[in-house]
């Protein structure tokens, strides 16, 4: 699809779901990736990318932890010489009407999903602003554009991730470096199979395309702008939603 063979990409949240659909494509375009999940979570990841020919390593990150978001970076450009490609797709939800929600889920889905992308993205760039070149690609969602109820906090921080990264791009632009943004609507995961099939026809119903996205679609879309075909593309957000919303 895209020929990624000499970049070095670094996903976080690649255990499962979406950030593990992203390693496996970026590495299946030649890419090798660092997989970052918390403890060794990345590790079946992993050992699925080396076993299809893939270069691949496990990374234990908590992105909340700042400290060691920001050395990872360097220990990646230690390591491999180079930092091309950073995915911040890490996220949780802690969904509850405003009326209900404790501050302390509103904090950590802040801190994840928002300020963790800052600290990774601000760290990535001092190998990024050195090669002249490099990727940030932020994981935002649908209900970052939409907004949905008992979702405030969710929402929130996915639409900060669209503010930040179209600031970003204003910044670096200059020094080749591009940063976006893909906005995956209701994708077919773990997640969603748990949920009852009469609320999954709903969903459905809501889609001009008729069906749930799948993981690869997104991880299609992530390979895509850290691409050199999408040199010209930066401060864009890239909806991955069947049309729900346009």
């Amino acid at each position: 699809m895209f020929n990624l063979s000499g970049r070095v990409a670094l996903v976080t949240g690649a255990s499962r779901g979406i950030g593990r659909a992203v390693a496996c494509k970026l590495a299946a375009q030649g890419a090798t990736v660092v997989a970052a999940a918390r403890g060794d979570h990345a590790r079946d990841a992993v050992a699925e990318l080396t076993a299809n020919g893939g270069r691949a390593e496990a990374l234990s990150l908590d992105v909340t932890d700042a400290e060691a978001v920001e050395r990872a970076p360097a220990d990646i450009v230690e390591r491999h010489g180079r930092l091309d490609i950073v995915v911040s797709n890490a996220g949780i939800a802690r969904d509850q009407l405003v009326m209900r929600m404790k501050r302390a889920d509103w904090d950590a889905v802040l801190a994840t999903n928002l300020t963790a992308t800052f600290t990774i993205a601000q760290a990535a760039m001092r190998p990024m602003l050195k090669q002249r070149a490099g990727r940030i690609i932020a994981i935002s969602s649908v209900v970052g554009q939409t907004g949905n109820a008992g979702q405030t906090n969710y929402a929130a921080s996915k639409a900060g991730l669209i503010g930040f990264v179209k600031a970003l791009a204003r910044e670096v632009a200059s020094r080749g470096i591009t940063a976006n943004v893909v906005a995956p609507g209701l994708i077919d995961t773990d997640m969603t199979r748990g949920v009852a099939e009469k609320a999954q026809a709903d969903w459905t119903a809501q889609i001009p395309l008729g069906r749930l996205g799948t993981v690869d679609d997104v991880a299609a879309a992530v390979c895509f702008l850290a691409s050199d075909e999408a040199s010209y593309i930066t401060g864009h957000v890239l909806a991955v939603n069947g049309g729900m919303y346009m």
